[in-house]
């Protein structure tokens, strides 16, 4: 596609306007492309929390790189509308008091932790902060970071607050969803996870530790298996040392036994960026585990490569 649907401009990506619906209707039903139903094989692309907060330079929990990322990710659907089948995507959904909040712990000085600081078993443990809430399951849940997780609990800036701006998908990149399901007369998906106060939930699939009696506090085999249902599973989206990362070892636990599944999906390296930490190297982490994965069947691809 040499030239872009008239909704689209790239230097709007990363601004935040009232998306133009009617428009991207319209411009997707004058597409002429064929019904998504015919499509054979079926492809579908999976946008992990692809949000104001995450996106926009001055979005809570910003990331590097976003902006470049979201274009390329809105330039490879439109090029590729007529071959993408379907389209879903998780939006990250938090209220003010989350076990990873600063709200939910405290020191002695009766003070909270900032943002990027990470808590500890023992921290837990000598009582250099204490929870406010749910104070037996908190300073389990630490520990079991540590053992199953082999990370500490990070406590992150207030994001994607459900009911604020920056909860939303970014609006250039919504507009293209909209366009792209009027084109091919299909249904996106849209998954809010997120809202347990008591774990995190970087996975779109599942929780850090799983929690019973939760609607979403165990692995969405649903969500899971429709994914799974797709010749052609493609993920883009934020950030890629986090929620995309954590995403994909969830696929790679749940399928490891499935070689076949595991070939069907498509990572797009260049349309993901990871968490920027003052000490942490996220970035290296996240991308020797790619690799790992890459190793064990994974497909890690870049958005001008050729659908397949």
């Amino acid at each position: 596609m040499n030239q872009w649907p008239a909704f689209y401009t790239p230097n709007k990506v990363g601004t935040l306007y009232v998306p133009d619906t009617v428009a991207a209707v319209t411009l997707g039903r004058e597409a002429n492309l064929p019904p998504a139903e015919q499509d054979r094989p079926r492809v579908i692309l999976l946008l992990v929390d692809p949000q104001v907060d995450f996106i926009h330079t001055d979005g809570s929990l910003s990331v590097p790189g976003a902006i470049a990322d979201t274009q390329r990710t809105i330039e490879w659907l439109l090029r590729n509308a007529s071959q993408v089948s379907a389209v879903a995507a998780s939006l990250d959904s938090h209220i003010p008091t989350q076990i990873f909040y600063p709200t939910w712990w405290i020191n002695a000085q009766g003070e909270h932790p900032a943002p990027f600081t990470a808590i500890t078993g023992e921290d837990v443990d000598q009582k250099r902060w204490r929870p406010v809430f749910e104070r037996s399951w908190s300073q389990r849940y630490v520990h079991q970071l540590e053992q199953s997780a082999k990370k500490a609990l990070m406590i992150w800036p207030y994001h994607t607050m459900i009911g604020a701006p920056g909860y939303n998908i970014t609006p250039a990149l919504y507009e293209t969803i909209v366009y792209h399901s009027a084109a091919r007369q299909s249904h996106p998906t849209f998954l809010h996870k997120g809202s347990i106060a008591k774990t995190e939930h970087y996975s779109l699939l599942e929780p850090e530790v799983k929690v019973r009696g939760e609607a979403q506090g165990g692995l969405n085999k649903p969500f899971l298996h429709m994914l799974a249902s797709y010749d052609l599973i493609y993920v883009a989206g934020q950030a890629k040392s986090h929620c995309v990362l954590e995403t994909i070892n969830s696929v790679m636990r749940y399928f490891k036994d499935q070689p076949d599944q595991i070939a069907r999906w498509r990572v797009l390296v260049d349309c993901m960026s990871s968490v920027a930490h003052p000490v942490i190297d996220f970035e290296t982490m996240a991308h020797q585990a790619l690799a790992v994965h890459a190793g064990q069947g994974l497909r890690l691809v870049r958005s001008t490569d050729p659908i397949g």
